[in-house]
């Protein structure tokens, strides 16, 4: 379980921002269980969703950094997750699937010309002597807007995009699994965004001060 434990490039929890974060989060006497739980609210809460921040910079990939931006999207929000969970002993890994979205905002389908999204980020932790699944991607006041109920994680069982939101409608579906990572693949999912989104090579700056929520106003 080493290489699931290790500060990384990317995982960089010994980063003064992220050590602090979890100072916040974590109390004594926690068991490993409390201990994702709190961090994985504290991240999907305390890091606003917004796709429109991607740049394929690798710094912007770190978890020091999604912290310090206060706003992300679901891998670097996924990495920020990880390595708050390895700063806590916890066993911590990044996931990456391909998702369809069937209820994105008009304006993200019409940046992405697309409603898959390649390279959806999810974090894996070790939890008693089981791998589970956390996507603390969407924040609380978000699903509000978006009339989605928030997803919650128990430590315990697989927590991913609900199937439907809470008026029944199809929400997320997950199209093709491309593993889990102990360090982040960043040429890998640079070169899958290319390959899905070929006009963002170009154009990714376009939207660059927009937000989700401002697609839904």
């Amino acid at each position: 379980m080493h290489e699931y434990l290790t500060n990384t490039e990317y995982f960089n929890f010994e980063h003064e921002a992220v050590q602090s974060f979890s100072a916040k989060l974590i109390k004594e006497g926690m068991s490993d269980i409390e201990k994702a739980v709190a961090l994985y609210y504290g991240v999907r809460d305390g890091i606003r969703y917004n796709p429109y921040v991607f740049e394929p910079i690798k710094e912007n990939f770190t978890a020091a950094h999604c912290l310090e931006e206060g706003q992300s999207y679901c891998i670097p929000k996924a990495i920020l997750l990880a390595a708050l969970a390895r700063l806590n002993g916890i066993p911590a890994r990044i996931g990456l699937a391909d998702v369809k979205n069937h209820l994105s905002s008009p304006g993200l389908i019409e940046w992405l010309k697309s409603d898959v999204f390649v390279m959806h980020g999810y974090t894996e932790m070790y939890l008693q002597g089981k791998w589970v699944k956390a996507t603390p991607a969407f924040d609380n006041k978000l699903c509000a807007q978006m009339k989605v109920l928030p997803l919650e994680f128990n430590g315990l069982e697989d927590s991913i995009f609900h199937e439907h939101n809470g008026e029944g409608e199809r929400h997320m579906e997950y199209l093709a699994d491309h593993g889990q990572f102990s360090e982040v693949p960043f040429e890998l999912i640079i070169d899958c965004i290319a390959k899905a989104y070929p006009h963002l090579a170009e154009h990714y700056q376009e939207r660059h001060g927009h937000s989700l929520e401002a697609d839904l106003d």
